[in-house]
């Protein structure tokens, strides 16, 4: 607790160092020590750690062996490949010895890289482009009503578009508003105990619940509110809303989570931490954070949740950082050989849907932060992100600055507001089409599905003083528009992918889950300029992966000199 206003202290992880291990040493780490399954000679390692006085553990929580299991069994169900966990280590050591253990470790032959990773947060202050930290609301004195007043009028983001989703229209169908859908809300503090977080509420599934709750408070408020005649209502309230807290390594919390979840389920990642722009240095204004996938074990636990079919919906930061800056294509030297920037996509999506945050409609709450769905100073833009959400103005439970008092489980606010109130919006928006699809019996949307419907429908972004639309958050879902769309069974094209393929060469890919009953063609188009003759060829072969789903096999041949990427397009004609 802060001694001088008796509030719990701000929330910020602690500092990791991970560690990759090299594959052919097949490194086991195990209480009482370490061993190779190669018969490699590790007593280097084992030195290291003995003189330093620390410990290391498998980063995923479980033995090499089951991890490696976990990931060749979701490998085979998805047809997609999926990094190998087992590789990577949790060392324990003291935070000030992390940085010099980090360069000692590197100098080892059975350590492919070693890295310090900078305390994760949530999205919680603001920096030079806006004045005034984000949630920093403090609960009003005053007793609240013996009855809680019915706040849904207050939550714009419910309304038709562009100013809301339209939830309404959503609420419409059968499953509407996320029946059966399972969602997992990664951070660090809840209150399930919350007077409005009665109904759905699976509670803290992994690690430990932090006093500090009412960030957690307000996301799972907008998501699974409940249905009431009191207090707010949540986009998706039939969803099974539950929590995972970040009292572990970040990335063992999203793995975990992602085993708790099946297809067509969802997981909000409600954190950034700092990154190069600021020599990953922590600051109070939380100027250029970024989204945690571009550390190298973040974005494989991502990718092995995308993998199992899990829709991971990513805040993109408040660090106001242009996500495609060449800064973040640099490799910091402690990472991988293999590492890419994966804001850049291609062949380094993580599959995540990325989410910015827009103003809220003028005059929402008496405030004006600018032009509706205009890019808001504080948000992360560029190419990687998906969609956007109210970064503004959200109605939710928690905080006590539009009902307060003395009891926290009646404490609701009127100014929720980042990256983290932008991307609960989304998660309710999914969640409601996935909860249709269920009661319809049809497909659950993939996360690369999921991705790609909300690109091409919504609300679009609009420019504002400074912040012309071309510094990309994407569009504010619109349910009336998404919801058809997902349910459609006439045609529809979209990108599924983009690579590259060097000179005089030929690579392949697999695309996994598609509805055998679809009837899908397939092309591919160079987007790397050329003249003088064709770029590249491409052949499509089929595999029934399972009873209902299709798996296409698509090899792309260069005919050209140089490297080109190209992209690969399909088109839905309808399903028998």
């Amino acid at each position: 607790m802060n001694p001088n206003t008796n509030e719990p202290e701000e929330i910020r992880g602690e500092p990791e160092l991970v560690m990759v291990a090299k594959p052919d040493v097949k490194l086991r780490a195990r209480p009482e020590g370490l061993t190779s399954a190669a018969n490699a000679d590790i007593s280097p390692l084992s030195d290291v750690l003995d003189e330093e006085g620390a410990t290391i553990e498998p980063l995923f929580g479980a033995t090499e062996e089951r991890l490696r299991a976990d990931v060749e069994s979701v490998a085979s169900q998805s047809d997609t490949d999926v990094p190998d966990l087992s590789l990577y280590y949790a060392v324990h050591t003291d935070a000030e010895r992390m940085e010099s253990m980090a360069e000692r470790l590197n100098e080892l032959d059975a350590v492919e890289s070693a890295y310090v990773k900078p305390p994760a947060e949530p999205a919680d202050a603001v920096g030079e482009i806006e004045v005034g930290e984000l949630n920093a609301m403090t609960p009003t004195d005053d007793a609240p009503p013996v009855n809680t007043p019915n706040f849904v009028s207050r939550q714009g983001f419910l309304d038709a578009a562009p100013e809301g989703v339209d939830a309404h229209y959503a609420w419409n169908f059968a499953g509407g508003r996320g029946d059966g859908v399972e969602v997992i809300d990664l951070e660090w503090g809840w209150n399930f105990s919350h007077e409005d977080h009665q109904h759905n509420q699976g509670g803290v599934v992994g690690g430990t619940n932090s006093s500090n709750d009412n960030h957690g408070t307000a996301v799972i408020g907008e998501i699974g509110g409940d249905e009431n005649d009191y207090g707010v209502t949540g986009i998706a309230a039939d969803a099974n809303i539950s929590a995972v807290a970040f009292s572990m390594p970040t990335a063992r919390a999203i793995r975990l989570a992602a085993d708790r979840l099946a297809r067509g389920d969802i997981m909000l990642l409600e954190i950034h931490r700092p990154g190069p722009r600021n020599d990953f240095e922590s600051r109070a204004d939380q100027d250029g954070y970024i989204a945690i996938e571009w550390w190298p074990d973040d974005w494989a636990a991502i990718r092995y949740a995308v993998a199992k079919g899990v829709l991971v919906v990513e805040a993109a930061g408040n660090g106001d950082e242009n996500l495609d800056d060449s800064i973040y294509d640099t490799k910091p030297s402690w990472f991988p050989a293999d590492w890419e920037n994966p804001f850049r996509r291609g062949d380094r999506d993580s599959g995540a849907i990325v989410v910015g945050a827009g103003a809220p409609p003028p005059g929402t709450h008496g405030s004006n932060w600018g032009p509706d769905r205009s890019r808001l100073g504080f948000s992360n833009y560029g190419r990687i992100i998906d969609a956007q959400g109210w970064g503004r103005e959200v109605t939710t439970t928690g905080y006590g600055d539009l009902q307060g008092g003395s009891d926290k489980r009646e404490w609701y606010t009127d100014r929720f507001s980042g990256t983290s109130s932008a991307s609960p919006i989304v998660v309710g928006a999914l969640a409601c089409v996935q909860g249709i699809l269920r009661r319809d019996r049809q497909p659950q949307l993939s996360p690369l599905r999921a991705r790609e419907l909300l690109r091409s429908t919504g609300s679009p972004q609009q420019d504002a003083p400074g912040r012309p639309s071309s510094q990309r958050i994407g569009n504010r879902p619109n349910l009336r528009e998404l919801v058809p769309r997902a349910r459609e069974t006439q045609s529809w094209t979209g990108v599924q992918f983009r690579g590259t393929i060097p000179a005089n060469s030929t690579r392949r890919w697999f695309t996994w889950g598609w509805p055998a009953q679809w009837h899908v063609l397939w092309s591919v188009v160079p987007t790397t300029p050329g003249s003088g003759g064709p770029q590249l060829s491409w052949n499509v072969e089929v595999e029934r992966a399972t009873h209902e789903n299709i798996t296409y096999w698509i090899s792309i041949t260069n005919k050209t000199g140089s490297t080109i990427e190209a992209e690969a397009r399909y088109a839905v004609l309808g399903e028998s």
